[in-house]
């Protein structure tokens, strides 16, 4: 009996990682979007929902989406558990967000005022809805998060910011859910390992979002050798089926991928913001700490360079830079500022230049790394 093209190019790509998680293909695809999750699920990859824009309610009716929507295929949950950041004891999230604003400094809020004035920013308007505290950027919220996460069946937990309390790392091996945690070192690797972090995903520093500043060429290998025989994800500005090639050269056992994902069909979207993915370069982010407090790559923006310039006050500490911007960004994304709006995105970015469905983009990693395995095997 012969097999079909399209699934031999999913055998190449076979290896004890998507055996272990039971997934054709090994691409893990990290996503705030539900329905971006599901579909990548259904496409033979494993999505990964970021719980840190949900409220422990929404994030419940979330996985109960992904679970009905999946019928038992595999999907997995990332939660921001950050190992260094303000600290404040408080009984709850009001308390926490009112402790930590309090901490802002008058000299922030007047800059931030004074970009979005040059800018012509309109307020909100009054019936718009409440700007979200610290959600999952503290240990508190995240904590909350994760009790939500083990009503559900999810086949794999992850970290994003330094390594999970041995609590959680417990908890989910008591559940029989893998942990994964992201670093971008590999001295970093080696903690996480420690912590007995099932697999690590060595993110370079092409990524979007929180990364580090070592290229990903340079810190698979380093992180693989460091933690073997333990898996490793590769990640960090990988969009391309030749790149996946590329990290199992390394030695990895598949990808971890996110910014790939902003501009499918699935991914709600301003028609704004999109534009300008669709037309940036991959010389058009910058990492900077305007976001969140934390380096972070994003599109290069007026409001990135006024963070990143030396008259500015400076961003502040984790999770006060987001508690103070919060609201402004909000402002920007409804006004639709063309030269402020932004977002966390990889320097892949310069690939990502039509909208297409998240099964279109699966099946082109699928079978270009697929090609590209042939063609070095000769």
């Amino acid at each position: 009996m012969t097999t079909s093209p399209r699934t031999r190019s999913r055998q190449r790509l076979r290896t004890p990682l998507a055996e272990r998680f039971g997934v054709e293909v090994p691409v893990f695809a990290f996503s705030y979007e539900p329905a971006v999750v599901a579909a990548v699920s259904r496409a033979g990859g494993l999505g990964v929902l970021g719980a840190l824009r949900f409220t422990p309610e929404e994030l419940d009716e979330a996985l109960t989406y992904l679970e009905r929507e999946l019928g038992g295929r595999p999907y997995g949950v990332d939660i921001v558990m950050p190992f260094v950041s303000e600290q404040v004891d408080a009984a709850d999230f009001g308390e926490l967000t009112e402790k930590l604003t309090a901490m802002i400094p008058a000299a922030h809020r007047r800059f931030v005022d004074d970009v979005l004035d040059r800018y012509q920013v309109p307020d909100l308007p009054p019936d718009a809805p409440e700007v979200r505290g610290v959600l999952g950027w503290t240990d508190l919220s995240a904590r909350a998060q994760v009790d939500v996460v083990f009503k559900h069946r999810p086949a794999l937990l992850a970290n994003a910011l330094g390594p999970p309390p041995p609590d959680v790392v417990e908890r989910s091996h008591a559940q029989g859910v893998p942990v994964a945690a992201l670093v971008g070192t590999a001295a970093q690797a080696r903690k996480q390992a420690a912590a007995d972090v099932d697999v690590v995903v060595a993110q370079g520093t092409e990524a979007g979002g929180h990364t580090g500043e070592i290229a990903t060429f340079v810190l698979v290998p380093e992180v693989v050798d460091a933690v073997a025989p333990r898996p490793v994800l590769a990640a960090g500005g990988i969009g391309r089926g030749r790149q996946i090639a590329a990290a199992l050269a390394l030695g990895a056992q598949g990808v971890w991928t996110g910014s790939v994902w902003l501009t499918t069909e699935e991914h709600p979207m301003s028609q704004v913001l999109r534009d300008k993915l669709l037309a940036a370069t991959s010389r058009d982010t910058v990492r900077s700490r305007a976001m969140t407090g934390k380096p972070a790559r994003q599109l290069r923006t007026a409001w990135t360079d006024a963070w990143d310039d030396p008259e500015s006050p400076g961003p502040l500490a984790m999770p006060l830079q987001y508690l103070l911007t919060a609201e402004a960004q909000r402002r920007i994304l409804a006004a639709e500022q063309p030269d402020l709006l932004g977002m966390p995105v990889g320097q892949i970015v310069g690939a990502m230049d039509a909208v297409r469905p998240v099964a279109a983009v699966m099946e082109d990693l699928i079978t270009e790394c697929a090609d590209s395995l042939d063609r070095l095997c000769g």
